[in-house]
């Protein structure tokens, strides 16, 4: 599910907006981080809701969006992180360059390697639009 966001501000302060859903908002000093900041306020309120038992808001269409002068319009995926749902164990065969490119990576992060891969994806799918 990809929700409609709107991104406004200059280098070292831009801004995101939901337009479907009121209060979701995020900042970031680059476009690409604030595009992963509203990934993870995203999964922030899916999962209040969650807790909640409430339903998400359904997005709009793109082309349903207004888009105030000074907005560009994108979208986010949301990539909840379900406490109801149990992992999933993948078994991947790599390049044994790329596996050692995330082992060396995620050890520079201080992060394990699934966590690494993880947040690799929730980073590549919410800052592509």
């Amino acid at each position: 599910m990809r929700y409609p966001a709107l991104i406004d501000g200059e280098q070292d302060a831009y801004g995101v907006v939901f337009p479907d859903i009121p209060g979701v908002v995020a900042m970031g000093h680059t476009i690409d981080d604030a595009m992963l900041n509203a990934g993870e306020a995203l999964r922030d309120y899916a999962a209040e809701m969650e807790r909640d038992g409430l339903p998400l808001k359904t997005p709009s269409a793109l082309e349903d969006v207004e888009v105030p002068d000074g907005s560009v319009l994108t979208s986010i995926r949301l990539i909840h992180t379900s406490h109801t749902k149990p992992s999933v164990r993948l078994n991947l065969s790599l390049d044994a360059d790329v596996a050692d490119a995330i082992t060396s990576e995620a050890r520079r992060r201080g992060m394990t390697r699934k966590n690494f891969i993880e947040w690799m994806v929730r980073y590549t799918t919410q800052t592509s639009g």
